[in-house]
């Protein structure tokens, strides 16, 4: 489910086209009303919203009641693609069309009477499919594990006390209590609100959040009226809420709509980059089969046999174990990603990690302690007043919305007498206004307090305090420079500066309006410290070093980032703000943030450009965020990155979750994503090349030679074996070097050193023949025989030359890759000497075969080395031509 939510939160927002998190301007009216009893079953009107609300009572349900709702209405999750059996997901496997073509071909043999034939390939296929179903259903088992282990949970009011439960857990007449930054877990009707705004963009396709409250609407129908209901998945911006539970599951609005959105996930970069592989071997393979089949029947060559050679020579040419070898790749990645405290969300998304070269972040609590403490409270001219303090701390004590750290650090500063004030509305804060206004009274008397960031409240200003705390004097240009020379001053000693501002409002003033921020007095500062995190530097210059370019995304002053940044002894390449932003192209952007690595004082809605930006221009792009206004850019990234404390829209959007909120455990992740990618190339280069080396040699001989160079089971036999041979590949350790820098799935250098190693490897299997036939003057059985020791000899002991662009002397193997490959070379050079050989048509070569192939293999190596060497070294200047061009 929690995929699913974010799923769906990604499809509204492209829908919307606009940031999930804008806030409306419009009056805010808390709406509250007495308590009444849950309700027994959820309504069957489809506008539950109008029917007269239920009697409830205040304590929540008990035990008993949960217990019967659960299993009358069932857990709240949707209806699930029910799993299938075991059996039926194993005869699943066998849906392949190259299992399928296979099959056939064993029964046109049986039918034929070669039941030798039919009777090998038919044990190979049951060997092939097993293994496949065995490690995608402990990879699917592990996925699992880890899903389950980050649900999201929510805050419901049973038998009298408040329980975090998993959303799952949830049924019709729960009391859940909402605050900002909850996605709502069912629809239900609003007992009480304050100041309660909801996006329900995610439904309605209506940017702008909605207040609700627990009247009653007067009609309407559309879910945009329902203003006394929430609905599932939609998100609380501001304010607090008590709700009724009405639907849960399948029974929600989103639960109506999840079927038409809850199909494929869309595709990552490595999952185009594989069905272009898939593409190309697909293309190879049809070629070399019609090939082969034409000069066999053209050389009058027995039907049957040639019909099952060609058969044989695309399952040998089709890298078969592919899908197997990334699951199991990504589950153990997954795995060891959770031993480093990284619960993985979406498996593919450790490859993307892994091809990661940018990483945007937030500042606090990435870079800093995010532990904000108060320090100074001054007036406009930076002289300490305590009537700062007062203001800031009755705007923070009477602010029901988005409480921010900030907020409870004035609270934490000095206990501040309130008890003869009342609050009379709130204007609460959004992440474009950039602040929070509050109506409180005393003794007749109406002020409006407001606190935000200093440039947008100067806006609003006309007056400050003077010296004389009992006059105000004009807010003109002088006294502008004097009023930022004291917060740049501020900003500059790496303090987050808040600005408090007041005016009197007449007494029959009834709500706080945006409107209402205007003309304001300039009372002075509040100064925050954030120190900056110890480990933050090392780990950035970690990251750096990963070839991982650092950008600071904040909607904080470009004064306290840079500051932070000198602390953390960090470079600056440049600043950019969000009004720059706002003036520039998308062309100029993608020029502005190749450069540039602070952007300041940023909306949600640029940071979405700023990432798009670095897409547009080439990047793997990830996002580090855990606040309400991040969701956006989680979405929009490549690689979302959240922590276990983020609030569940966050949450929920993200692809990874950290559940330490250090970069140090994100340099492991990122180190982690690249081991997996690297595992899986391996296999990639590996397989096709020596693959198609080797059906590219046996499609030659069958030009020239009278008989088939290799019997179709034998070649199946060649294939099975060389596939167990490399099934430890994921365990496989990956070169230091490779962790280095970041890479793609590139399909062209896969062609080209398919093309290039493959050619060697066929030039020295046509060495071969000409040994056999010459040397050896071989039959067809002793040139089978010798030419499937040599090809299996070749193309396993290549593995150690090609898992590494490196020395493959310097760069150990898996110590259980090694030994597989060594004994599947034993087993094919003593097979010819057993009785289970001779099934297969083998016999006994003579002994001096394995003096000449022993001095052919190393010189096969040697070359592979070199050419390999070679390729890799004219890879890497074409692409530095490439980048400096």
């Amino acid at each position: 489910q929690t995929a699913l939510l974010s799923k769906l939160l990604a499809f509204q927002s492209r829908k919307a086209g606009v940031a999930a998190n804008s806030c409306c301007c419009m009056n805010i009216i808390a709406a509250q009303s007495p308590m009444r009893a849950p309700i027994t079953t959820p309504p069957s009107s489809t506008h539950w919203w109008l029917s007269p609300p239920p009697a409830i009572a205040g304590q929540g349900l008990k035990p008993g009641q949960v217990s019967a709702r659960l299993e009358q209405f069932g857990p709240n999750r949707f209806i699930e693609k029910r799993e299938l059996p075991l059996w039926l997901q194993y005869l699943g496997h066998f849906r392949n069309p190259l299992v399928l073509i296979l099959l056939l071909a064993s029964a046109v043999s049986a039918l034929l009477g070669e039941l030798t034939n039919f009777f090998i390939i038919a044990v190979i296929v049951l060997a092939s499919v097993t293994l496949d179903f065995f490690q995608e259903h402990r990879a699917r088992g592990a996925a699992e594990k880890l899903r389950q282990s980050i649900a999201l949970r929510a805050c419901v009011l049973r038998d009298g006390s408040e329980q975090s439960l998993p959303v799952s857990e949830i049924v019709p007449g729960d009391i859940v209590l909402l605050k900002a930054g909850d996605l709502v877990p069912a629809d239900g009707r609003v007992i009480e609100a304050r100041d309660c705004f909801i996006n329900q963009s995610l439904l309605t396709g209506e940017s702008y959040p909605v207040e609700k409250h627990s009247a009653v609407p007067a009609g309407g129908t559309d879910l945009q009226a329902a203003t006394n209901a929430v609905f599932m998945g939609s998100s609380v911006v501001s304010g607090s809420a008590r709700v009724c539970i009405m639907r849960t599951g399948s029974s929600t609005e989103m639960g109506a709509i999840a079927e038409r959105i809850a199909g494929p996930d869309e595709l990552s970069a490595f999952d185009i980059g594989t069905r272009r592989f898939n593409a190309l071997i697909l293309r190879l393979t049809t070629l070399m089969v019609l090939f082969v089949l034409m000069v066999n029947l053209l050389s009058l060559k027995p039907w049957l046999e040639s019909f099952l050679f060609a058969v044989a020579l695309a399952v040998g040419l089709t890298p078969e174990l592919l899908p197997m070898v990334v699951s199991v790749t990504l589950a153990r990645g997954a795995v060891r990603m959770a031993r480093e405290n990284v619960i993985v969300k979406r498996q593919t998304a450790i490859q993307d990690l892994g091809s990661m070269d940018v990483l945007c972040t937030d500042k606090t609590g990435t870079l800093t302690e995010a532990k904000i403490r108060m320090e100074s409270h001054v007036d406009p001219l930076g002289k300490e007043d305590d009537r700062v303090l007062q203001l800031a701390y009755l705007n923070s004590w009477f602010e029901s919305g988005l409480r921010n750290p900030m907020d409870e650090a004035i609270l934490a500063h000095e206990k501040i007498d309130s008890s003869g004030w009342t609050k009379i509305d709130e204007v609460p804060f959004d992440f474009e206004r950039r602040r929070v206004s509050v109506l409180i009274e005393k003794d007749g008397q109406r002020s409006l307090v407001v606190k935000g960031a200093p440039e947008e409240i100067l806006r609003l200003c006309t007056h400050l305090k003077s010296d004389d705390s009992q006059s105000m004097a004009a807010l003109d240009n002088a006294a502008i420079g004097r009023v930022r020379a004291t917060y740049h001053g501020l900003e500059e000693q790496g303090f987050r500066v808040l600005a408090i501002a007041h005016k009197p409002v007449p007494g029959d003033h009834p709500h706080a309006v945006v409107s209402d921020e205007s003309a304001l007095v300039l009372a002075g500062f509040c100064a925050f410290l954030d120190p900056p995190k110890a480990s933050a530097g090392d780990a950035l210059r970690a990251l750096s070093k990963l070839s991982v370019q650092i950008k600071v995304l904040t909607g904080d002053s470009e004064r306290v980032t840079q500051h932070v940044y000198q602390q953390l002894k960090l470079p600056v390449d440049g600043v950019v703000l969000g009004s720059d932003i706002d003036q520039l192209d998308d062309i100029a952007l993608q020029a502005k943030v190749r450069i540039a690595n602070l952007f300041c004082r940023l909306n949600p809605s640029q940071k979405g450009r700023v990432i798009a930006a670095l897409k547009a221009s080439g990047h793997v792009v990830g996002y580090l965020g855990d606040g309400v206004n991040d969701a956006p850019s989680l979405h929009a990234a490549d690689v979302g990155l959240s922590v276990d404390s983020a609030v569940d829209v966050a949450k929920a959007a993200a692809d990874m979750i950290l559940l330490k909120q250090d970069l140090n455990v994100l340099h492991l992740a990122v180190l982690e994503g690249r081991r997996t990618f690297g595992n899986i190339m391996k296999y990639i280069m590996m397989g096709t090349s020596s693959n198609f080396g080797n059906m590219f040699s046996m499609a030659g001989a069958a030009v020239f030679l009278p008989f088939l160079p290799m019997k179709p089971v034998q070649i199946l036999l060649n294939n099975i074996l060389y596939d167990l041979s490399e099934i430890p590949i994921p365990f496989d350790a990956v070169d230091a070097n490779e962790l280095k820098r970041p890479h793609v799935l590139d399909i062209s250098l896969v062609r080209d050193f398919m093309w290039t190693v493959g050619s060697v490897s066929s030039l020295f299997d046509f060495l071969t023949f000409w040994l056999l036939l010459r040397m050896f003057e071989a039959n067809e059985s002793l040139f089978q025989t010798g030419w499937f020791i040599e090809s299996m000899c070749t193309q396993v002991l290549v593995i150690f030359v090609i898992r590494t662009r490196g020395n493959p002397l310097r760069s150990r193997p898996h110590p259980l890759l090694a030994a597989t490959s060594v004994a599947v070379v034993l087993l094919a050079m003593a097979l010819p000497y057993t009785a289970l050989g001779a099934y297969f048509g083998f016999v006994p070569p003579p002994a001096s075969f394995f003096g000449v192939l022993a001095l052919l293999v190393a010189t096969y190596l040697l070359a592979v080395e070199f050419i390999k060497r070679r390729f890799y070294r004219t890879h890497r200047e074409r692409r530095r031509h490439k980048v400096g061009a």
